[in-house]
């Protein structure tokens, strides 16, 4: 008997030599898919058995999850983002096999048994959750006809080709951007595949590049390409844009509809649930700008009808959809994985919903989406839409004796209480509204009407036993967002994991600080989620290495002003650098990850100074073009020169790139996971080598200035920063101690700043202070560099005459220099996303695979 699979998992061959799936680095045909599909179903072994696969628009993912449904394994699909709900997928169905991303960033395929613990249905294929989340053990059985079905309608009224390219704009285990990947490898389509944002300009120029025909969204992908201007892309390629994953208000149905008339594209509404394995209707394009609040007609080879309800109107009831994608039904631990189809391929949606006299049909409400308040019914998407109206949005829930409503800010807390009381027929005292900076949704950009609900159990802010210290995972969203310029920010993204570096680190710590109340120790790797509001005073404090850069920054222009002489500030930095390197770029990402935001903060660093290196030049001629690229300590001159004004930049620069290239080598990444502590020592070993001279370095004075050998004091930040025991932070102290005197030629003075900086950093974490006193360092911190950059150009002309003048002109200058530089990085986002010019197809690059390395775990 043959093995059961889905046929078009088999049939990739047929293809030829078309491109399949397409990424940054390359393409892959579907000859060379088929080939590594073979290969995986090979080593996935002819025993069938359930396979967890952690998902991910990622070509060796994407393989492994086609060779198992090609041969036959049924797949439960987990989101490969959420750690916890994988380990809870694992947890509750006990996989076989799961296949995952380890440390280094490779697929790893591991066999948890050599045979199979669980009874299988030859039917089953694939297992999804209903919520796009693992988190639940209720998941939905599919079977191949489930998938093979569902695949071949949505790419018949799609009218998918081969010639199309669609961009993976959804994650891979909601069961929406499941369907993108199965209905376009259906036709022999190919995927361009991103983890990227439609708000990113590097989505838009991948997009535009390999000629991307179409992309799919849900109703908050939307509010996002309102925000990125996407009425005004160039893209001349895109032939069709899908929604569903939620309603989209008619009015802005009708605006995408009439953007794509004008632009040649179609846009498709559609419909659909996990439990249909993807769509169940769709709205085609020509019927978009008349009829926008309908869902139109069924796809091909499915049928609805209209069951009656008695607390609903004539024309009304529950939708009851027919045909071959629905599933077999629902498992709630392995045990339910022997079962066969148990719904006989009709499923009951739960809409409320009626067909109209054209045919179209028109889903008014939700069964569920009703609360039964003071006795009475309480229809909530009509209060949700009724606020709309009112051009507020927001979510609502029923609670005990209450209707519970989270809107977001744009309108009064009382405003939208009295016009959510009319709607629902209710006195204003039986409605709670909790103001919200935004909507609280779930990973794939729905209402999370859970987090809603829990918005309630939280005290009134006017009775707050700590009113400053209650902050929602919305408003923290948002500040993550707003500061990090991050659209895609979830309760488990973190500061780290948002792409935060050292130039916005203050910035999030101070205002983050004055939304909790307080400022949690590892606040920059702790999740959203994870975050508790704090009741009671706490003595303000300010972080010490925020402290150390404001201070080390007045030194360093106040010395050069003549002032005082008070040196060492940029050398404590150059510490205080190190430190934030490792607190920052060391996350758990993988290494291509880390590099690439190691790469970016060097960038955010060196560019500023060039261009303003660049415009001195230009303007006044006082240094050699060598600054403005920032190549004074590579090409010279010899001897000290006002070019070496600069050497401490273009340290910082040096350093991080070689850094970069280390963390490049597979090895060195995984020995500095492995040794955390020890590793960051070792390089303090090795930049003692240049510092006592066993390196040969040019004796002049220039020698504390080279970026070689101040090295040492990047890595002593570094092992400060992972130093966790009382023993790391006596190792490194008797580091410091030992090695900073003698190396400024005997400036005693100078030598014990030094040491004192670096020691505060290893053995303080925060000092307490006035709050007046964080919020002036948190500035001075934050614009430390621009600081640096400009205060030469500043203080010359007034540092004989009026030199404390000169000290707060140049503190004033940087800080205005800094905020130009951060309002230009926010608009050049946007500005990104409408100039890239469109790249072209020269030809196509082979894309590097790896094959899963496959290993075998032991039970227990």
């Amino acid at each position: 008997m043959d093995r059961p699979g889905v046929p078009f998992a088999r049939r990739l061959d047929e293809y030829g030599d078309a491109p399949a799936l397409i990424t940054s680095d390359g393409t892959v045909t579907y000859r060379e898919l088929a080939e590594r599909v073979e290969t995986g179903a090979r080593q996935l072994g002819d025993i069938r058995r359930l396979v967890c696969i952690c998902g991910a628009n990622d070509v060796e993912v994407i393989v492994a999850y086609l060779a198992a449904l090609a041969a036959g394994h049924p797949v439960l699909l987990a989101p490969g983002d959420n750690p916890g709900s994988i380990d809870a997928a694992i947890a509750a169905y006990r996989p076989d096999v799961v296949v995952r991303r380890d440390h280094d960033g490779r697929t790893a395929v591991e066999e948890l048994c050599a045979g199979s613990t669980h009874v299988l249905h030859p039917d089953l294929a694939l297992l999804l959750s209903t919520s796009g989340s693992t988190g639940s053990p209720k998941l939905v059985r599919l079977s191949h006809r489930n998938v093979q079905s569902n695949a071949e309608a949505i790419a018949e009224y799609l009218d998918i080709r081969s010639t199309d390219r669609a961009a993976t704009t959804l994650p891979m285990h909601y069961c929406y951007g499941l369907s993108v990947i199965h209905s376009h490898l259906l036709r022999g389509a190919a995927l361009v595949l991103t983890t990227c944002s439609v708000a990113d300009a590097e989505f838009w120029e991948l997009f535009r590049s390999h000629g991307g025909t179409g992309f799919a969204g849900v109703p908050y992908t939307f509010d996002l390409l309102d925000r990125v201007g996407f009425d005004t892309l160039d893209l001349p390629d895109l032939r069709y844009v899908t929604q569903a994953g939620g309603r989209l208000a008619p009015d802005r149905v009708q605006t995408y509809a009439d953007l794509g008339r004008r632009r040649g594209w179609d846009f498709f509404v559609m419909y659909g649930q996990t439990e249909a394995t993807a769509r169940m209707a769709y709205l085609p394009p020509e019927l978009a700008d008349t009829h926008p609040q309908t869902i139109g007609r069924p796809i091909p080879g499915g049928s609805f009808r209209i069951e009656p309800l008695i607390d609903a109107p004539g024309d009304t009831g529950e939708l009851v959809y027919s045909g071959p994608n629905v599933m077999l039904g629902y498992a709630e631990g392995p045990e339910d994985l022997r079962l066969g189809d148990v719904l006989g391929g009709e499923l009951r949606t739960g809409d409320l919903a009626r067909c109209r006299e054209d045919g179209l049909y028109e889903v008014v409400g939700r069964r569920s989406r009703f609360a039964k308040i003071f006795g009475l019914r309480i229809d909530l998407a009509l209060v949700e839409s009724t606020l709309a109206e009112h051009g507020l949005r927001s979510c609502c829930v029923g609670g005990a004796d209450e209707l519970i409503v989270a809107v977001e800010l744009g309108g009064t807390v009382d405003g939208a209480r009295e016009v959510a009381a009319r709607a629902a027929g209710l006195p204003t005292g039986a409605v709670r509204v909790r103001a919200v900076s935004e909507l609280p949704r779930t990973a794939t950009g729905k209402p999370d009407y859970s987090a809603v609900t829990a918005l309630a159990r939280r005290p009134e802010p006017a009775q707050s036993a700590c009113p400053d210290g209650r902050a929602d995972a919305a408003a923290l969203r948002a500040l993550y967002a707003d500061i990090l310029n991050c659209p895609n920010v979830t309760d488990d993204s973190s500061f780290v994991s948002s792409g935060g570096d050292s130039l916005s680190y203050v910035r999030m710590s101070l205002q983050l600080e004055q939304l909790l109340g307080y400022l949690p120790e590892n606040w920059h790797t702790t999740r959203i989620g994870d975050f508790e509001p704090h009741c009671g005073r706490r003595r303000p404090s300010v972080e010490t290495n925020v402290l150390l850069r404001a201070v080390a920054i007045i030194l360093i222009a106040g010395s050069h002003i003549h002032l005082f002489t008070l040196l060492g500030g940029a050398h404590v930095l150059l510490g205080v650098a190190g430190y934030n390197f490792a607190r920052f770029h060391l996350s758990s990402a993988g290494r291509t990850d880390r590099v690439r935001h190691t790469l970016v903060s060097v960038g955010r660093i060196a560019l500023p100074s060039m261009l303003w290196l660049g415009c001195v030049i230009a303007l006044t001629g006082e240094y050699r073009i060598t600054s403005a690229f920032l190549l004074n300590g590579i090409l010279g001159p010899p001897g000290w020169t006002i070019e070496w004004r600069y050497w401490f930049v273009e340290a910082i620069v040096y350093i991080l790139l070689v850094v970069a290239a280390l963390l490049c080598i597979p090895v060195v990444d995984r020995t500095e996971r492995t040794y955390p502590f020890l590793f960051p020592m070792g390089l303090v070993a090795v930049g003692l080598l240049t510092r006592y001279g066993l390196i040969d370095i040019d004796d002049s004075r220039n020698r504390i200035l080279t970026a070689s050998v101040v090295f040492w004091f990047f890595a002593l930040g570094w092992a400060a920063a992972k130093a966790t025991t009382v023993w790391h932070r006596m190792c490194v102290t008797v580091a410091i101690v030992a090695t900073v005197p003698g190396f400024f030629f005997g400036e005693t003075r100078r030598e014990i700043i030094v040491i004192g900086g670096l020691c505060l950093l290893v053995w303080l974490r925060s000092v307490p202070c006035p709050t007046v006193v964080s919020r002036v360092a948190g500035v001075l911190a934050s614009a430390s560099l621009y600081i640096y950059l400009t205060h030469f150009q500043v203080y010359l002309p007034l540092r004989d005459d009026h030199p404390w003048l000169a000290l707060a002109l140049s503190l004033l200058v940087g800080i205005m220099y800094w905020q130009a530089v951060t309002f230009v990085l926010r608009l050049g986002r946007r500005g990104a996303l409408r100039s890239a010019a469109p790249g072209n197809l020269t030809g196509r690059r082979p894309l590097p695979f790896r094959e899963p390395e496959f290993r075998r775990v032991r039970p227990g």
